[in-house]
C-alpha cells in the first residue's frame, strides 16, 4: 500500500504511532503457532493427496511464515533505534507480511474446493479460520491490517466456493462475505475504543511532564532532561520585564495568550536540539548541547542573545501590538548531572538572571560573574 493511501490510517501522534506498532510486533506466540500449524497441515494434505498443486502452496506458505516470524525477531531487536519514517514503513511490512501469509492459505482453500477434496477443504478453512481468530487480537491495533488481510484470505474460498455446482457452497460464499462485514465493524469498535484509551493515557502522562497552558516541558521535564545530559551543555534563565503591566492592563486572558508567544519564541531559539521549559509565571528556562570550551560559551551567549533579542519584537495581542522586553542568566556545564549537581545549576543560573533583573532588566549576565555583561537591545 502506497504511504499515499496508508497516511490516512496512521494516527498523527507519533508516540502514539510507535507504540501501536510495538504492539503489532509482540504477536510472536500467535504468528508462530498459525505458521507452524499451517505449514504442517497443508504438508500433511500434499502428501495424502500427492497433488502438486498443494505442494507448491506448502512451500508459499513456509516462506511466508518463516518471512513474518523473521521480521518479528529484527523489529524487536532494532526497534530503540527506528525513527518515525522506520516505524511506518515497519507497520508497512507487517501489514503485507500478512496478507501474503493469509494470501497463501486461502489458495490452499481454493486448491481444495478446485480439486474437489472435501476433507481438504475442511482442514484448509480450519486453517484459515485459525489465522482470522489470531488476527482478531491485533484488530484494535491496526484494524486496516486485518481488514485486509481478512479479504485477500477470504477472497479464493469466496471464488472457489462460487464456482462449485452444489448450491451449499454458494450460500457459504455469500456468508463469508457477511462474515468480513462483521469483522470490518467489530474492528472499527475495537479499534476507536483502544486508540481512545492510548490516547487518554498519553494526556495524562504529558500533563505531569508540560505546562498546561503554553504547552512547554515544565520543571520536572526539564531535570528529567538535565539528568540525561552527558556532555556540555548550556542553561539559560530568562525572566519577563514588563509582563505584570501588560496582564494589569490587558488582563490575564491577554498574559496568558502573551506566554504562549513566548513559549513558541523560546522553542524556536532552541530548536530540536534543546528543550525551553516553563518554570512558573513568567520564568523560563533552555537547556541545550553546546560544544566544549570557548565555543560553547559562544554558543550559549548567541542563544542568549537571540532569545532576548526575539522577546524584545512586538507581541499581537488581540489586534494590539504589545512590547516587552526579558532578562537572562547563562551558565555552561557539563554532565553528568546530578540531582545535587542540578539544584546547584539551577541556584547559579537564577542568581545571575537576579542581577541581569536588578539591573533594570534587557541585560544578560553569566553565572560565573557578579556584573552585568551587556543590555540588550529593544524597548524599555
Amino acid at each position: 500500500m502506497p504511504l499515499t493511501m496508508l497516511s490516512r490510517y496512521l494516527h498523527p501522534d507519533p508516540r502514539i504511532r510507535r507504540e501501536l506498532v510495538d504492539l503489532l510486533y509482540t504477536s510472536l506466540p500467535q504468528v508462530s503457532a498459525i505458521g507452524v500449524t499451517s505449514v504442517t497441515g497443508a504438508v500433511a494434505l500434499a502428501v495424502m493427496s500427492g497433488d502438486i498443486g498443494y505442494a507448491v502452496i506448502s512451500v508459499f506458505i513456509f516462506i511466508t511464515a518463516a518471512a513474518r516470524i523473521y521480521s518479528l525477531f529484527r523489529y524487536r531487536s532494532r526497534a530503540a533505534q527506528f525513527s518515525d519514517a522506520d516505524v511506518i514503513r515497519w507497520e508497512r511490512l507487517y501489514g503485507a507480511g500478512a496478507s501474503a501469509f493469509g494470501l497463501a492459505l486461502g489458495i490452499l482453500s481454493y486448491r481444495a474446493l478446485e480439486i474437489d477434496d472435501d476433507p481438504g477443504a475442511w482442514i484448509a478453512f480450519g486453517l484459515s479460520m485459525s489465522f482470522c481468530v489470531g488476527m482478531v487480537s491485533r484488530a484494535a491495533i491496526r484494524p486496516w491490517i486485518i481488514l485486509i488481510t481478512a479479504a485477500i484470505l477470504l477472497m479464493p474460498t469466496i471464488v472457489g466456493g462460487l464456482l462449485r455446482p452444489e448450491f451449499a457452497y454458494k450460500i457459504g460464499a455469500i456468508m463469508l462475505v457477511f462474515f468480513w462485514l462483521t469483522l470490518r465493524e467489530a474492528s472499527r469498535h475495537l479499534s476507536t475504543a483502544f486508540v481512545e484509551r492510548l490516547e487518554a493515557k498519553h494526556r495524562l502522562a504529558r500533563q505531569a511532564t508540560h505546562d498546561f497552558l503554553t504547552g512547554l516541558p515544565n520543571r520536572a521535564a526539564f531535570f528529567q532532561a538535565l539528568a540525561e545530559t552527558q556532555d556540555d551543555f548550556a542553561i539559560v534563565a530568562i525572566d519577563l520585564d514588563g509582563f505584570k503591566p501588560v496582564n494589569d492592563r490587558h488582563g490575564h486572558q491577554a498574559g496568558d495568550d502573551l506566554l504562549r508567544q513566548v513559549a513558541e519564541r523560546l522553542s524556536l531559539c532552541v530548536g530540536s536540539a534543546g528543550i525551553a521549559a516553563r518554570f512558573g509565571g513568567d520564568e523560563f528556562l533552555m537547556l541545550k548541547p553546546v560544544a566544549a570550551g570557548d565555543d560553547g560559551r559562544e554558543q550559549a551567549l548567541a542563544l542568549a542573545r537571540q532569545a532576548i533579542r526575539n522577546l524584545s519584537m512586538p507581541f499581537l495581542l488581540t489586534d494590539v501590538p504589545v512590547r516587552i522586553a526579558a532578562s537572562a542568566g547563562i551558565l555552561v556545564s557539563t554532565g553528568p548531572v546530578t540531582a545535587a549537581k542540578a539544584s546547584q545549576l539551577l541556584d547559579r543560573v537564577d542568581r545571575a538572571l537576579y542581577v541581569a533583573k536588578r539591573s533594570g532588566g534587557g541585560r544578560w549576565t553569566w553565572s560565573d560573574q557578579d556584573v552585568v555583561v551587556e543590555r540588550a537591545a529593544g524597548p524599555r
